[in-house]
């Protein structure tokens, strides 16, 4: 039997349109260094219409600041991949959605990109429920494709973890 850790993503993404289904809420998803793989994977499900309202593909500082609010300010002190910056991108992906949960991710994927202090893997996650804000840093290890794959699974996984 698979852990929860191991859960394959069609599963916590059905697991996620369950639980929101039955709380009757919708769902965003504000994305970086995934590039709107997370909304995909939702919406391969269908009839996610009924639990996921829309997602933002926020890969540049200036989306970041045009489409979710982010402070530009806060970026230039705090950097695009930093916890400050995760919180700032899932609270406006709820206040520029009609939903009452949010992902956020923002992240190095690589190959290149990293330095000592974020290197390639490290991901800021962030998430927003009716009981507030939550945020996390992981360090995924793998390629390109490894890291956006594993950034994906954790967000679903850890919002299944804070919807339940």
């Amino acid at each position: 039997m698979l852990s929860k850790q191991e859960l394959p993503t069609p599963v916590l993404v059905a697991q996620t349109a369950d639980l929101l289904q039955k709380k009757q809420w919708m769902m965003a998803a504000a994305e970086s260094c995934t590039g709107g793989l997370i909304s995909a994977a939702c919406t391969d499900l269908a009839g996610s219409s009924a639990w996921f309202e829309r997602g933002f593909v926020a890969y540049s500082n200036d989306a970041k600041t045009e489409l979710l609010g982010v402070d530009a300010a806060l970026i230039a002190r705090h950097g695009a991949v930093s916890e400050e910056v995760a919180r700032a991108m899932v609270q406006g992906a709820l206040a520029h959605a009609r939903a009452q949960v949010a992902v956020a991710v923002t992240g190095v994927a690589g190959p290149s990109g990293g330095s000592a202090a974020k290197p390639v893997g490290t991901v800021w996650f962030g998430w927003a429920t009716p009981a507030g804000v939550v945020s996390e840093m992981r360090c995924f290890a793998g390629d390109r494709a490894a890291v956006r794959a594993a950034t994906v699974s954790h967000a679903l996984q850890r919002l299944v973890a804070l919807l339940t």
